[in-house]
Parts: structure tokens; C-alpha cells; sequence
């Protein structure tokens, strides 16, 4: 096991030495200069001073030694400074990444809840019309464009009806809850400021839905599909011919052996909402990762763009990593 671990280990670690160097030259190969996309007309007809500019950010060296300083700033946690803001990358990041994840997360937790027990009904009651309406829903969640979703919602709840509130994570006129984690809803537990739990609460409910939908549908297909697979082997049948009850056989026979195609697509659809936020940050004024990537790229603020794009490849490494230390505990056969 302890093998198994490291090797998996090692080989998050070259991917994530060829992820930076792979995210270093598509950045530094995008056409326009970021530094004159900053500068107003007066100081960028200022040679010295767009040089200056140039130097500062490490603009003006090779590509090889531009690499080579920042990889050694990568490896002491500097991930350069932002052209727009002028703050350091890594506190952009500490100061949006709490948004994203609160989001992000209980996005994923309702697909889950959601998703798991529709994807079982749908596999048990094959061909029913639970089945169909399985069916139905994840295809819906699958094909609806997250923008128009979000665009939709909000015109509905918030504009039109009136029962839901404005894009942001607050009303206009509340103040951030005072804790320091950034995550407004232990931060208002933590408080016992109720009436600001109630304000957080109910700004996360329509981006979370939009959020988890496709999510939702993907899992829902997986896990019936999955779930079929196994539940007409032959030692169930057996098991079924032996007087087995039919939930004891799919608790303790079926689903644990359908685990590993759900735990992949569970792990890799996590990834995807926390890296994958930004059309519905943007919709709902979001102050999160997402949000922080679209300006970010509108600006061409390469040092955020790098890492945003850094942070988001460590994610998916890290994912992949628990994903697949997960299989060894799910099928002992692995291990070796």
C-alpha cells in the first residue's frame, strides 16, 4: 500500500513539474503586450517607462531564464505579482479561493444527494418510468448551458418573482461577517449571527442549483450505468437464488462494487466545479476564482493567468491523487 502511495505520488509530482512549464509557454504565447494593456496612452508612449514595466515583471528576459526565475519563485511560494491589482498572486488567490469553494463544494454535495439515489432508483427500476424520469432530468442537467441556466434562474427568482436575492454574496448593504476564514457560512455559525447566515444562505441557494446541474446529470448517468453492471453478475443472481434480500444485496453487494467508476467521475466532476466556475461567478457577480480568471484574461494580467491556471492544474493532480489511493481501499486488488 505504502508502494502504492508513492509511486502515485511521484507521478503527481512530474505531472506537475510538465504542468508548469506546459502553462508557462501558452501564457507567455499569448499575442498583445500585458504591460502596454495596463499602461494609458500617455505612459505607454513612455519608452523608458514601458521598459521599466517590462523588467519588473521579468518581461524582458529569454523565455529559458524567464522560465528558470519562475520556476525558483514557484518552489519559495511567490507566484509573482498581478499587473492589475499589484498585489501579490498568491493573496488574489487566498482572498477569492474561499468564495469558490464554499460554492463550489456544496454544489457538489447536492449533485451528490441528488445524484446517488437517482442513479440507484433508476438501475434498480430499469425501463420504469422512474427510469425514464432518471433519464430525463440528468439528460436535462447535461445539456442545459450553464450561462442560459444561470441567466434564467435569476431572471425568474430574482427579477421576476421577486423570491429570491440579487447576484453577490450579500444584500448591498450588509457587511462581510467577521471571522477570517472567507467562508461566510462558518463565519456566521462561528459568530451565532443568524440573520447573516439567513442573508448567506439564501444568495447560495440559485448558484449552487445552477452549479451542481450538470454535475447532477453526469453522476446520475454513471451510477446507473455502473450499477447495472454489476447488479446482473452471476454472484448476485446467486446471491438472490440464496434468499438474499434485494436492499441488503444492493448495499452490501452491488454498490460497493460499482464504487470506482462513481468515485472517478465524483472526484473529476469536484475538480471541474472548483476550476469550472466562471461563466456562473460571472452571472451572479460572484466575487470567487472564476470571476478573478475572466478578468484576469480581459486584462492580460499573465502572472494571475498563470496562476489561476497553476492553481487549477494542482487540483486536478491532487484529485487524481486521492481518486487514486481511493481504489486501493475500494478493490484490494490494486494494491499489488
Amino acid at each position: 500500500m505504502i508502494r502504492f502511495c508513492f509511486l502515485r505520488l511521484l507521478s503527481a509530482l512530474g505531472m506537475a513539474l510538465l504542468a508548469t512549464l506546459i502553462v508557462f509557454l501558452i501564457t507567455n504565447m499569448v499575442p498583445g503586450d500585458p504591460v502596454l494593456a495596463q499602461l494609458g496612452d500617455l505612459a505607454a508612449s513612455n519608452p523608458a517607462f514601458v521598459a521599466a514595466m517590462r523588467h519588473q515583471y521579468g518581461l524582458d528576459l529569454p523565455l529559458w531564464q524567464h522560465y528558470l526565475v519562475f520556476l525558483t519563485n514557484l518552489l519559495h511560494g511567490d507566484l509573482g505579482i498581478s499587473i492589475a491589482s499589484h498585489r501579490p498572486v498568491l493573496t488574489d488567490i487566498e482572498t477569492y479561493a474561499p468564495a469558490t469553494l464554499e460554492l463550489a463544494t456544496l454544489g457538489f454535495l447536492l449533485a451528490l444527494v441528488v445524484g446517488l439515489p437517482l442513479g440507484i432508483l433508476a438501475a434498480v427500476k430499469r425501463d420504469g418510468w422512474q427510469d425514464h424520469l432518471a433519464r430525463f432530468v440528468s439528460l436535462l442537467g447535461v445539456s442545459a448551458p450553464t450561462f442560459w441556466l444561470a441567466f434564467i434562474m435569476l431572471s425568474f427568482f430574482y427579477g421576476y418573482l421577486g423570491i429570491a436575492p440579487g447576484p453577490g454574496r450579500l444584500d448591498p448593504i450588509s457587511l462581510p461577517p467577521q471571522g477570517g476564514t472567507g467562508f461566510y457560512l462558518i463565519d456566521t455559525i462561528m459568530a451565532g449571527d443568524w440573520e447573516g447566515l439567513r442573508d448567506v444562505a439564501s444568495h447560495l441557494v440559485l448558484p449552487v442549483i445552477v452549479l451542481a446541474a450538470a454535475t447532477t446529470g453526469l453522476i446520475t448517468r454513471t451510477v446507473r450505468a455502473s450499477m447495472l453492471e454489476v447488479i446482473y453478475q452471476d454472484y448476485v443472481r446467486m446471491g438472490r437464488a440464496k434468499g438474499l434480500g434485494e436492499r441488503y444485496l444492493l448495499l452490501r453487494h452491488v454498490l460497493p462494487n460499482a464504487l470506482i467508476p462513481i468515485v472517478t467521475v465524483s472526484g473529476l466532476a469536484y475538480a471541474q466545479l472548483l476550476t469550472g466556475a466562471v461563466m456562473t461567478e460571472t452571472v451572479f457577480s460572484w466575487p470567487g476564482l472564476g470571476r478573478y480568471t475572466f478578468e484576469s484574461a480581459a486584462t492580460l494580467d499573465i502572472p494571475a493567468i498563470m496562476g489561476v491556471t497553476l492553481l487549477v492544474a494542482l487540483v486536478y493532480l491532487v484529485i487524481n491523487f486521492l481518486v487514486d489511493v481511493s481504489y486501493a481501499f475500494l478493490d484490494p486488488r490494486l494494491r499489488t
